[in-house]
């Protein structure tokens, strides 16, 4: 592969996603990628194309560097990250702790006694409000292995507006679940999955996701797990 247009079309294979449908997604004609597949993506629409496919900017322009994002960047819980190592964390590193909720009655409800500590400025850092953060459990493989099952995942409940490319929780007929999503014609909800080889894109009208009982719970902004054991 030579140019990010070839670098598109591949990602569109690998995701059983047809030039068609991309083309639906994004508001652009079939003709439009087809030129993109040529002449490659147009710088604009590069940085949006990237996040849509969970690939480094850089990677899809050039073909250079690691395709996707590595999941180690994350913190672990079972070795934090250093302050001094963050850009998110000065000399002040009060944690604060967030509850820990999980689906009951098709509502969301907290467990007293389980917490994830995050550091209080980084909250501030990105505009979460303390009052506003939740955890939850990851609840199913569909964004590994970006984000592990069972990981432990923090959610700004104030930050519901859709943005593309960004992960959020959603309560879907009283279940849980996690998911990118994107706006497609007249208001239709797209919910991707990271593992798009064997989860395919889910779309929902509003009347569906009204009837449905579909909420958008809030944005995920960081996750935490501990990484699998050696093989010995």
């Amino acid at each position: 592969m030579t140019t990010s247009g070839d670098r598109l079309k591949s990602l569109l294979q690998e995701c059983e996603l047809t030039p068609s449908d991309f083309a639906a997604q994004r508001g652009v004609t079939p003709q439009h990628v087809n030129n993109w597949f040529k002449r490659g993506i147009p710088l604009a629409r590069l940085d949006e194309t990237a996040d849509l496919f969970c690939v480094h900017r850089r990677w899809l322009l050039s073909g250079e560097g690691p395709k996707h994002p590595s999941p180690i960047l994350r913190q672990s819980l079972l070795t934090p990250t250093p302050a001094k190592a963050s850009p998110l964390l000065g000399d002040d590193t009060r944690m604060v702790n967030i509850a820990l909720h999980s689906v009951s009655n098709r509502r969301l409800q907290p467990d007293q006694h389980s917490y994830l500590p995050l550091p209080q400025q980084a909250l501030e850092a990105l505009g979460v409000a303390v009052e506003q953060a939740i955890c939850v459990n990851m609840p199913a493989a569909n964004m590994a292995p970006l984000i592990p099952l069972n990981a432990i995942v923090a959610i700004d409940r104030g930050m519901t507006q859709v943005v593309e490319g960004q992960a959020y929780a959603l309560l879907h007929n009283g279940q849980l679940k996690v998911h990118s999503l994107s706006l497609g014609n007249n208001d239709t909800l797209c919910l991707h999955s990271h593992d798009r080889r064997n989860y395919a894109v889910e779309r929902y009208t509003p009347a569906q996701r009204h009837a449905q009982g579909l909420e958008i719970l809030g944005r995920v902004f960081h996750w935490s797990y501990f990484s699998q054991p050696v093989p010995g």
